[in-house]
């Protein structure tokens, strides 16, 4: 009944060692980020002697890197005689470590495809989504406008460990119209610039300049940030975006209380109908507006999301892994999404670990290495590998 508190610690490292992550053993685990907590959570089941190991979106959380090393880890343990289930929306991941493919649509499964046989992945989304998905991204000609947010010399420390400096003289403009990327690898400081534009939600000794339409911002507090015109989609929206407990109407207007409030008192029937409105307009699958929001499904649970900051009519809109954890279908309806509000005239920077996302979805993109802004590249010149040169700091090769 004793424990062995060294053991337990050196277990531990060798564990996050095989999972790729480098932490220190006694790190709370609220301390980490979102894809860090998936890490662990993975190295929590490895350290049970598994022979069935069964893996909910694992890499969801997680930048390319770091998916590609667990990819590794589960061929290795598929050498070593340990069966796995990967469930995943990530189809080519699914594509490298996958012998079988079975296809859920609606509760039900659609069929089961041996990789053996020549399946691809048109051939996996066609029986995803019942139909051929021609383009992964919806088409779309921009309209580009003047510029609409701006940040200047902006500067973020760590909330609990004062030395520790997490976004170091980052400058970004978007303009009206526009979708503006920032890609970076696990812990580069996109989250944390995020939210730290977003009424100092995160970190602490903030210094910097904000600006929307050439006006400087001081954005104290999240409803500071939402008065100015502001919005955020977290990337952990099951306990950041949410109220699970609640129903679709309440999160709907959580964010704009006083567009549906008189007096201090709710307008139930105006709530009702703005929130029905959004239901049919977003496509979100649910029997109605009184439907508790953790019933549905991740794709429609960020609609969810989206509705909420949607209702409080942004001009800026800050979205932190927008299509996490969702099907290819329900992504592009979360495209097409996306690109109507550009095509509003409103301002959208994509936070996103998926690089082809943001290949396909952007006009520029910002690239993010441990807490700088390392590079920007225009739509024509951003392919994958120029992206990771400036992901990792990386200075180009002459050829």
């Amino acid at each position: 009944g004793v424990i062995d508190w060294h053991a337990t610690s050196d277990e531990t490292v060798r564990l996050l060692e095989k999972v790729g992550l480098r932490e220190d053993p006694d790190t709370p685990v609220n301390a980490l980020g979102v894809g860090r907590q998936q890490l662990v959570e993975i190295a929590k089941a490895l350290a049970k002697d598994v022979k069935l190991l069964i893996l909910d979106e694992p890499t969801a959380a997680l930048n390319e890197t770091d998916s590609e090393n667990l990819l590794r880890l589960l061929r290795d343990l598929r050498d070593h005689g340990i069966t796995s289930i990967l469930i995943s929306h990530k189809l080519n991941e699914v594509m490298a470590v996958a012998d079988a493919i079975t296809i859920l649509r609606d509760g039900r499964t659609i069929e089961t495809l041996e990789v053996a046989d020549g399946v691809d992945e048109d051939r996996v989304i066609r029986g995803m989504v019942g139909r051929d998905l021609d383009h992964r991204y919806p088409p779309r000609t921009p309209e580009i406008g003047d510029v609409l947010f701006e940040i200047e010399g902006w500067n973020v420390f760590h909330p609990t460990v004062p030395d520790r400096q997490v976004v170091r003289d980052a400058s970004l403009t978007v303009r009206r119209g526009e979708i503006v990327g920032i890609a970076g690898l696990m812990g580069a400081g996109r989250t944390e610039l995020a939210m730290s534009v977003f009424g100092r939600s995160y970190g602490a000794r903030i210094s910097g300049t904000l600006r929307k339409d050439g006006r400087e911002l001081h954005l104290a507090t999240v409803g500071d940030a939402i008065a100015a015109g502001l919005a955020y989609v977290t990337e952990d929206r099951k306990e950041l975006g949410l109220l699970l407990e609640e129903d679709i109407r309440r999160n709907v207007t959580l964010a704009n209380l006083h567009r549906v409030s008189r007096r201090s008192v709710i307008d139930l029937h105006r709530e009702v109908a703005d929130a029905e409105g959004f239901l049919h307009r977003l496509r979100i699958k649910a029997p109605g507006v009184f439907t508790k929001t953790g019933n549905l499904s991740g794709g429609n649970q960020q609609k969810v999301v989206l509705s909420k900051w949607m209702y409080t009519n942004p001009d800026v809109l800050i979205l932190d892994e927008p299509t996490r954890g969702i099907d290819v279908g329900a992504k592009y309806e979360i495209y097409t999404i996306v690109q109507r509000l550009a095509a509003e005239g409103k301002g959208v920077l994509l936070i996103s670990s998926e690089l082809p996302e943001l290949l396909g979805m952007c006009d520029r993109i910002y690239v993010m290495s441990q807490g700088r802004i390392t590079g920007e590249l225009g739509r024509r010149e951003a392919t994958q590998e120029a992206v990771m040169r400036l992901m990792t700091n990386t200075p180009a090769v002459a050829r």
